[in-house]
Formats: C-alpha cells, structure tokens, sequence
C-alpha cells in the first residue's frame, strides 16, 4: 500500500491537510463518538477509542474538541446518530477499492459514493466484491528526517513489527491489528517521532496502471475523500513516483 501513503504524504506536502483540517476534525469527532457508543467513555477499557483519540492527537486537534466528541459519544451531549458503512468498487481500469464512512444517513452516503465512482470512471460493486482482497493491519509512519532509515527498520521489527518498508522520507511499520498499540508505545521509547497511527486496510497485493487510468483513480481517492461521511478511503494500486509527481503538478 506504498502508493496510497505517499498519495496521502504527499497531499500534506501540497497543503491540503491544512485547507481539510476543518473537516479532518468532523471525521475524527465522528470516530470518537461511535467508539465511545460501542465501548464506552473510559479509553483504558476501550481499544477504539484509544487509537482514535491518538489519531486526533496526531492531527493536532484541540483537546476540547476531543472532550466535546466523547461527551456526544456518551449521551452527556446532544448528536446525531451514526452508522459505520463498508461500501466497495471498482475505479478504472479495474482497480479496488474500499470505502468506510461513518453516516446519520445511510442512502444519502450510498449516494453521494455512487456518484463519485460513475462520474470518475468507475463503478460501485456488491458488498465482498473487492473486501477479500484487504486484510486489516495496524500502520505506523514514522519521519525519518535526519535518521537512518535503515536503523528505523531494525528497531521497528525489534519492536514487534510485521514488515517495513523504506521511502524516501519515512518509514511505514506494519503490525497485527492487536499490537499497533504496542508497537507504537515500543517507538516512542525510543524517543522516535511517530507522524501518524492507525487501522489501516492494506492490499494483498497490488497493481500498477498505465498512466491515464492511475491519474483517474488518483482523482477518484481524492473525490472520495471529500465526502463528509467518508472516513477512509482504500486501493490497491501502487502509484509510482512519477505518476504521484504528476498529479501533484495538476492540483
């Protein structure tokens, strides 16, 4: 899933993390909401609301923001109820992917997702169609900057991680979905600066498209993404660096 998180490193590079950040705080509101719902206002006791408060940490979203969601979570708040939803489709040239969106309206959601996919040259499918093709794994980011990436690697696997893989700034650690926590407590032992950790739906495998079809399917994440009941957005297509590069130079 290398082309997906350069794809996302590269939309903060461009910016456009700061120009969402209003509706980031909206998707991470709505996580910690449904966590508190299903396990609870107590992070301690309940996994989900621990990642996704952290994710809201990493994102710099303000504390009151975070208090506010768990009290809407809790009923000591007045909120919408929300419903998760896994939809899935295919982009072009066949390419899966995978959308998960929290909603207080099942068929606007529905929707708004069907149009994207048959304005953007694809198509939404039947549920399982292309969710095989995912397994769930915790995902890690870690900055290099000024470190060894390879010595990053090392203490990552020494950490308890599945597999690493280097880029050019970063390093992602992949873990099993019960041990990201761990993993990421290992990390900051070690005083290493973690840009982001989460649930992640990595790709078995992956696939490469020529390059009119992955600048579609590029558009098509990112028209995705907007969505307000959107959360996250998945593929399995290995964008290359050129192609990443290119689509840059077009927004």
């Amino acid at each position: 899933m290398s082309g997906h998180s350069k794809w996302s490193s590269i939309k903060h590079q461009k910016g456009v993390a700061d120009a969402r950040r209003g509706q980031l705080f909206t998707k991470l509101t709505r996580e910690i909401i449904v966590a508190v719902r299903q396990g609870g206002s107590n992070p301690e006791a309940n996994f989900r609301l621990r990642l996704a408060i952290q994710r809201a940490h990493d994102n710099s979203m303000p504390s009151d923001n975070i208090e506010r969601a768990i009290k809407r979570g809790s009923g000591t708040l007045e909120g919408a109820t929300l419903t998760e939803m896994t939809l899935e489709g295919y982009g072009p040239s066949g390419a899966a992917i995978l959308v998960q969106a929290l909603t207080d309206n099942r068929n606007r959601t529905l929707q708004d997702v069907r149009s994207i996919f048959s304005r953007s040259g694809g198509s939404l499918g039947e549920n399982g169609c292309v969710a095989w093709l995912f397994d769930s794994r915790g995902l890690i980011m870690v900055g290099t900057n000024s470190l060894d990436a390879e010595e990053l690697a090392l203490q990552a696997i020494e950490a308890g991680a599945e597999d690493v893989k280097i880029e050019n700034d970063y390093v992602e650690i992949y873990t099993k979905p019960e041990e990201l926590e761990m993993v990421r407590t290992a990390l900051e032992q070690k005083n290493l600066l973690i840009a982001s950790s989460e649930l992640s739906m990595i790709p078995k495998t992956t696939v490469e498209l020529e390059e009119k079809a992955a600048l579609q399917t590029l558009k098509l994440l990112d028209r995705l993404e907007e969505i307000d009941d959107v959360q996250h957005v998945f593929s399995n297509v290995d964008f290359s660096d050129a192609i990443l590069e290119k689509y840059r130079a077009q927004g």
